[in-house]
């Protein structure tokens, strides 16, 4: 979130900013944030803030992020396909390098620059392009059995857009994005 406001700031030529002013646009308190920075380290100079291309360098070093990361999307259907399609990963420094499909060679109604690739070829691609990233948008019935696959392959974080909770060693990392309960979220709070 900071690394996003930073680029924001750099985008219009700014060149230092302050702790309050950077929490302000990041939606957090400032203590929240100068908290948030200390883990990485001593940021800023007291009185004058911090220096926005610096912040951002050094904020991307810590989260990998300085060159694209290579990830997988496993699962080319409609929701696959979307995030195949859609181009802001690589502003954030990741870049979608091919999908895996049961089916890679059925008709899609988008075309994508990626290849789309049969599941037997997921082992060698990940090992020649030294992937540790995938997106996973396959139907919940074969979600385990694929994400097994993927780390038995050297995959060791998962972002888990089927809708079960995946059972994974514990050095591999699996964020969850459930659509509907986000939904549901949602709608509790809109109540009357």
């Amino acid at each position: 979130m900071y690394l996003r406001c930073l680029a924001r700031l750099k985008e219009k030529k700014i060149q230092t900013v302050s702790s309050e002013a950077l929490a302000k646009v990041a939606g957090v308190k400032s203590t929240q944030l100068r908290k948030d920075l200390a883990y990485f380290g001593q940021f800023g100079t007291r009185g004058l803030g911090y220096d926005v291309v610096d912040l951002a360098q050094r904020i991307s070093d810590e989260l990998g992020t300085t060159s694209l990361q290579p990830v997988i999307l496993v699962g080319v259907g409609n929701l696959g396909l979307a995030l195949l399609s859609y181009r802001g990963f690589d502003q954030e420094g990741f870049e979608i390098v091919a999908g895996f499909d049961i089916e890679p060679q059925r008709r899609r109604d988008k075309r994508v620059p990626q290849p789309i690739l049969g599941m037997q070829e997921l082992p060698a691609f990940v090992r020649e392009h030294q992937v540790r990233m995938a997106i996973l948008t396959v139907p919940a019935a074969v979600a385990q059995e694929v994400a097994n696959g993927l780390v038995q392959n050297g995959i060791t974080g998962i972002l888990n857009f089927s809708p079960i909770v995946l059972s994974v060693p514990e050095e591999v990392m699996v964020n969850n994005v459930n659509l509907a309960i986000e939904l549901e979220n949602l709608s509790y709070f809109i109540q009357d």
